[in-house]
């Protein structure tokens, strides 16, 4: 066995979740599909449609800045996720060793990381607001809130220490 199947570290875990997410449902056949698929107003297709969130699709028809937003949100939000997580398992969570708290812990990292990437990126966005801004950091944490348990359910029962 390799080291990283040995030790696997609960920031590792969380952000090849993350990492995964965003590679799948951010890329530009999952967002074609959805488009042309999950349109109607059911939960299921609303679901379909927020996974899209983190795209890193290079639509030629946007302006550059929006382009660069979109992927830098792609980015940042692996990033944040990283950050977060490496923050909140902590010496905390490697007492209690509870899989509940790592369940929490990827979860709410995830949920965070999209609302502060949201934010970061609205600012760069072509003709930026206070307002667009805010909405973009609520669609992130909607998006963190609704696919966070993938991220939370990868830290499950991983080390909550750097290995």
């Amino acid at each position: 066995m390799g080291v990283l199947t040995q030790y696997r570290s609960t920031t590792a875990a969380g952000v090849i979740a993350a990492f995964v997410l965003i590679l799948v449902f951010g890329s530009p056949p999952y967002g074609d599909w959805v488009r042309d698929n999950a349109a109607g107003p059911g939960a299921l297709d609303w679901f379909l449609q927020l996974l899209t969130w983190p795209s890193w699709n290079l639509d030629a028809d946007l302006p550059a800045r929006d382009i660069l937003a979109i992927m830098l949100r792609a980015i940042l939000v692996v990033v944040f996720t990283a950050v977060f997580l490496a923050v909140l398992t902590g010496p905390r969570l490697s007492r209690t060793r509870g899989g509940g708290a790592q369940l929490l812990s990827g979860w709410s990292a995830y949920i965070f990381a999209g609302a502060v990437a949201g934010l970061l990126t609205a600012i760069i966005q072509s003709d930026p607001s206070t307002l667009g801004a805010f909405q973009a950091a609520a669609a992130g944490a909607s998006y963190g809130l609704f696919t966070g348990w993938v991220v939370g359910a990868a830290t499950f029962g991983a080390p909550g220490r750097f290995t």
